[in-house]
């Protein structure tokens, strides 16, 4: 039975890990489908999508099955449950990168206007981030996977500062007001896929150490405020 067992986790990482990479080339490839304004790129990323969605289920489907078949316990019950979690956030990382692709559609048929904030290094940062935790995925390397929470509060930052300077912009030049609120999204879709990719390095965390952290960083905050 346990060897049965490990030969299914094996299967689920190289299943999950398969379908980051899928992910992360989809996100790459939205970010320089707008930074080129290309849409036969674009559409691209759409079209992959299909891909993720079906890799996303034959995962999920496995998982319950390891959990029917062999009824887990311990380290092993820890990482089918946090593969299940990781699967729902990459197939949301994937999500968002066709939202990225389809900006870059609207975007690309408009006249070019300056981008408000530099979009690709935020997405590098981002990308950065989705591989350090599946890298800490593969090593249960959790302080690999502190490093990647504690990077989400640079995107957090950077993103905040957008809607300054899309005010700021448009103030300057009301006409591309349009061009500028379609950047801004941009800025919050790869916002959410840090968020996302925290929620991964979190998982890896629990699967590493048994440790919850996602609710840490609020309850510090409220008890400083409070104190």
């Amino acid at each position: 039975m346990a060897v049965h067992l490990q030969r299914e986790i094996d299967k689920l990482k190289t299943m999950l890990l398969a379908l980051g990479t899928d992910v992360e080339e989809n996100v790459y490839k939205a970010v320089q489908a707008l930074d080129r304004r290309e849409k036969p790129l674009a559409e691209q990323v759409v079209a992959a999508d299909i891909g993720i969605d079906r890799s996303e289920v034959s995962l999920e489907e496995e998982c319950l099955k390891v959990l029917a078949l062999y009824q887990p316990v311990a380290v092993d019950l820890r990482f089918v449950i946090a593969v299940l979690k990781i699967n729902n956030d990459l197939e949301r990382i994937g999500d968002l990168a066709v939202n990225i692709a389809e900006r870059a559609v609207h975007l690309a048929a408009d006249a070019p206007v300056d981008a408000p904030f530099d979009f690709v290094a935020m997405a590098e940062k981002v990308r950065i981030m989705l591989k350090k935790s599946l890298d800490a995925l593969v090593n249960l390397d959790a302080a690999m996977a502190r490093e990647v929470c504690a990077a989400d509060d640079e995107i957090d930052a950077i993103h905040k500062n957008m809607y300054t300077r899309v005010q700021e912009a448009i103030t300057r030049d009301p006409k591309h007001m349009a061009a500028m609120l379609q950047y801004l999204g941009v800025s919050r879709y790869l916002e959410r896929m840090a968020d996302h990719t925290t929620n991964i390095a979190e998982d890896v965390i629990y699967m590493a150490d048994g440790d919850i952290v996602r609710h840490r960083a609020k309850e510090s905050a409220y008890r400083t405020e409070k104190g």
